[in-house]
């Protein structure tokens, strides 16, 4: 048996019902790993002895679920109750819920142990984590003394999953923040369609948007933590009145008569080679599987970031408005004479960081009196586009579609971010539209590049059926083959 911080969750469950293992053991070597981790800056809030606690009771139950003693990470933009819950945000300092987030109950209720809170970019908004408060999560693959990042903004829990801190974790996707730092750390993320996990307890970051899924170390593993993951909710009102199939059970890997797309839009002008041909691979992996694979169009592909980038903000905008320094969280020091307004106005200026003010600003432009009609009412009918351009090649027989993850692999800490914001958008190129039309994507591990850095393909598929595209999944994760890890160096 490997290390057990490296088991995967089939393996670990296995394990512990075959009594090789305990919950407690488990728990344990993961604690263990995290606290010699702390150059990955993965964990920000830990949680030792509720660990512990949680896996003591897991071992005292009868199996009561497929996650029963299996240690996890959750992002820190899951409410969860009596540990802190910051969003890696300023402004959320010393908050500490008095309730749970419907997702982290429902892993909870399916026996999962939390072993912490995961690092993550302020309010979700970033593709780097760069912009949290608890400072940058790092990529344990690496070229030489070059630190990269994970991706964002579920870096922590990508660099926890790919360093074997955890043996699996949750992740947020509101433009491509589960798969992006999926593709980038050689991990396994795959976003739900939009209503199938409750966002209820979840920090808001764009609410039309937003979309928790599992990050894992295979496919089979995303399918048997999806599950656990999802469900109705009527705390949520996007949540959607649907049963929840056997994801696991439906991972046959047979594909033979699957139609696949290749959407021409995605050949984008100046795509690195690296990526093109891990794409064409993908293709000859999928048909070797047999599936048949199709060109098809999604015409308005082009104008899906400029689309993100204007409803994101500007839902944004008016989700962070709750923050105000009243009600919990960060206060600032007021001057003698200071009133309500610049208690808001200190607070918010303190407590956000610059890329979540860059954001509201830009959001509440866009939302402003002269200027709705012009940006968020249109942004509004091109989403409407590109969701009909999904609809319209699901309705010609394509089961799923295949498309790279990133533009690129993994890039250095601070090499973005600070010279060019923009650019830093682009790394969603791949990913948004799937937000925008509400469908599930995955990313799977898929090849290395030359500087031996995991490159990632996306499969988008049909609304609701997370199990037929996690099956597509398995067939080109065992065509794949990819099997790499990084080496240790922290």
């Amino acid at each position: 048996m490997p290390e057990l911080s490296q088991l995967k969750i089939a393996e670990a469950r296995e394990a512990l019902r075959k009594g090789e293992v305990t919950s407690v053991e488990l728990t344990e070597a993961c604690l263990a790993e995290i606290n010699a981790a702390g150059a990955l800056n993965a964990f920000v809030h830990d949680t030792p002895d509720l660990a512990l606690e949680q896996a003591r009771a897991a071992d005292a139950r009868p199996d009561c679920g497929a996650l029963n003693g299996i240690p996890l990470g959750i992002k820190d933009l899951f409410c969860t109750k009596g540990v802190a819950s910051q969003a890696a945000s300023k402004i959320l300092d010393g908050f500490k819920p008095e309730y749970e987030s419907t997702v982290s109950r429902n892993l909870l209720e399916a026996g999962a142990v939390m072993l912490g809170k995961l690092n993550m970019d302020e309010f979700a908004m970033g593709s780097s984590n760069e912009t949290s408060v608890y400072g940058d999560a790092v990529n344990p693959w690496t070229v030489g003394d070059r630190r990269l990042t994970p991706g964002g903004s579920s870096g922590g829990s990508a660099a926890a999953v790919a360093a074997d801190l955890c043996l699996g974790a949750t992740g947020t996707d509101t433009g491509g923040s589960i798969r992006q730092p999926a593709a980038f750390t050689g991990i396994t993320g795959i976003k739900p369609t939009y209503g199938r996990c409750s966002r209820w307890g979840i920090v808001a970051f764009a609410s039309s948007l937003d979309q928790a899924g599992p990050m894992t170390k295979d496919v089979r593993d995303a399918a048997i933590l999806l599950q656990a993951m999802c469900g109705h909710d009527p705390k949520d009102s996007t949540s959607a009145d649907r049963p929840v199939p056997d994801f696991e059970a439906m991972l046959t890997g047979d594909i033979r008569g699957k139609t696949i797309g290749i959407p021409r839009e995605y050949h984008m002008e100046g795509m690195p080679d690296e990526i093109a041909a891990l794409w064409a691979e993908g293709r000859a992996m999928l048909e070797d599987a047999g599936a048949r694979l199709v060109d098809i169009s999604l015409p308005h592909t082009q104008y899906a970031l400029p689309t993100y980038y204007v409803i994101a903000p500007a839902e944004a905008s008016s989700n962070l408005a709750r923050y105000d320094g009243v009600r919990f969280g960060h206060r600032a020091a007021l001057d003698e004479g200071d009133g309500i307004a610049e208690m808001y106005e200190k607070t918010r200026a303190e407590g956000f960081g610059p890329e979540v003010k860059r954001r509201v600003m830009v959001g509440t432009y866009v939302l402003s009196a002269g200027f709705y009609d012009a940006y968020y009412n249109r942004a509004r009918k091109v989403r409407a586009l590109i969701k009909r351009d999904f609809e319209a090649v699901f309705a010609e027989g394509v089961d799923a579609i295949l498309t790279p993850t990133t533009p690129s692999a993994a890039f250095g800490l601070g090499e973005m971010a600070e010279a060019d914001p923009v650019a830093m958008y682009l790394n969603d190129v791949f990913t948004v539209t799937v937000n925008l039309a509400g469908l599930p994507g995955i990313s799977v591990p898929a090849g290395l590049n030359a500087q031996g850095l995991p490159l990632g393909l996306q499969l988008i598929g049909r609304p609701w059926e997370e199990g037929d595209l996690l099956n597509t999944a398995y067939a080109l994760e065992q065509a794949a083959g990819f099997v790499a890890k990084p080496a240790r160096w922290w």
